[in-house]
């Protein structure tokens, strides 16, 4: 009898294909081409699941396309932004993603964007590089504590919730808007915050760990930053669309705001030019879930949700 064939749209960690291989026929992207859809549809012709990337955009055109035979759809991502469920549902498609895989790698990363943000540290690295450091001085590249100040977390889901406990360690006082108010054991002192306005009042760092959505796109907009203290720090490892990044530019360059961690960006991996000449941006390559475990784990999670699947099962991780 022969094996399911799952379609791996982009190339995963050697973890992740070897278990893939060794369970089925599994038809690799050994070159992690971006396919177009047209593409995308020619390899999945004839195959039983699908394990796809947030590049994969699997819109409700693209699903009524796919073959009556595809049973599931595993996305390697917590995010499903990209994923038409409703589609997919309608057509007997079972969807799933690999939720709480990256919290912890997440959350050291928003963590790393603080301290780099608070602590200048991408003109540090040039000064070092560039070999304009030449010797100490006792207003060299100053930048501010944490201790007493507030970091404000919109969203408290499980990576908000994660940043929360890392920046209590620092002395932050945390603040949270959330749809919804946390039991006061997952709160643990937070203070919460009904609607966001009353959030931005109060963020000397504000945390962006929402889900992206219609509802979210650019809720940083110049009328949010404008509520924030002068010299707030702004992070965001959740999506850049939820950030209008004239208005964030704008803020940074009149010294409104002291400086921002990016690890997102609208239309990524293009990024608006702009941050590039702004030293108070601290910028990474949307680096939130790249670690060796995270990735693998991530994997074995969209493989298990196929495992389920095409064993007649509910997926452990459904959307």
């Amino acid at each position: 009898m022969s094996r399911p064939t799952v379609f791996v749209t982009r190339k995963l960690p050697a973890a992740v294909e070897a278990r893939a291989t060794r369970d089925y026929n599994a038809r690799l992207n050994p070159d992690d081409r971006i396919y177009t859809a047209d593409e995308l549809i020619a390899r999945a012709a004839d195959v039983d699941a699908m394990l796809i990337c947030t590049s994969e955009k699997i819109t409700a055109a693209l699903v009524g396309r796919l073959p009556a035979r595809l049973k599931v759809i595993s996305t390697f991502s917590v995010g499903y932004e990209h994923i038409d469920v409703a589609a997919c549902r309608a057509r007997g498609i079972v969807a799933a993603n690999t939720p709480g895989a990256m919290t912890e790698a997440t959350a050291n990363i928003a963590m790393l964007l603080m301290l780099g943000a608070a602590r200048r540290g991408y003109e540090a690295q040039q000064m070092v590089r560039r070999g304009e450091w030449h010797g100490w001085t006792s207003t060299m590249l100053l930048g501010v504590d944490f201790s007493g100040k507030r970091l404000g977390i919109f969203g408290m889901g499980r990576i908000g919730r994660a940043v929360a406990e890392r920046a209590r360690a620092f002395g932050l006082q945390i603040h949270y808007h959330n749809r919804h108010r946390l039991a006061a054991p997952e709160e643990q002192g937070a203070v919460f915050h009904d609607r966001l306005d009353d959030l931005l009042a109060v963020s000397d760092i504000l945390s962006i760990n929402a889900p992206s959505s219609p509802e979210t796109r650019h809720i940083l907009n110049a009328e949010a930053i404008a509520r924030l203290p002068d010299g707030a720090i702004v992070v965001n490892t959740a999506r850049g669309d939820m950030v209008d990044d004239e208005a964030l530019i704008a803020a940074l360059k009149a010294g409104r705001l002291r400086a921002a961690g990016l690890d997102v960006f609208a239309g990524e991996p293009q990024l608006n030019p702009a941050y590039l000449d702004l030293p108070t941006a601290y910028l990474l390559p949307h680096l939130g879930s790249a670690t060796v475990e995270t990735r693998d784990r991530m994997g074995f999670m969209a493989l298990d949700n196929i495992d389920a699947v095409l064993q007649g099962l509910p997926a452990p991780y459904p959307l």
